[in-house]
């Protein structure tokens, strides 16, 4: 319960954020998305304002019926008034999304 009202804390600071100019932002690097297949998928970006994101997917057999994704992934940002930059690891399965970070709060 206090992993969602961290989450939802977080979302709600990241959204009443000033918003920025992105207009010189650029993509440094890429991995593409064409490597999407019946078992999962991986991909990942990074801007020059520091932003990145990777995360990879595989199918994960439940039992013979029922099947789900195990997504695997992390995401970077920048703060504009610190320059401190974040960093935050997740795991979203059958067991529900769950984010870790040095400036996130643990349970």
């Amino acid at each position: 319960m206090r992993t969602i009202i961290a989450f939802f804390a977080l979302v709600a600071v990241a959204l009443a954020a000033p918003p920025q100019d992105y207009s010189q932002t650029v993509l440094v690097k890429q991995t593409p998305l064409d490597n999407i297949g019946i078992d999962g998928y991986n991909y990942g970006y990074e801007l020059s304002n520091g932003q990145a994101h990777q995360e990879s997917a595989q199918l994960v057999k439940i039992d013979h019926e029922n099947a789900t994704l195990a997504v695997r992934g992390s995401f970077t940002y920048v703060d504009p008034e610190t320059n401190v930059r974040y960093t935050v690891n997740y795991v979203a399965d059958e067991n529900g999304f769950r984010p870790e970070g040095a400036h996130l709060p643990t349970v």
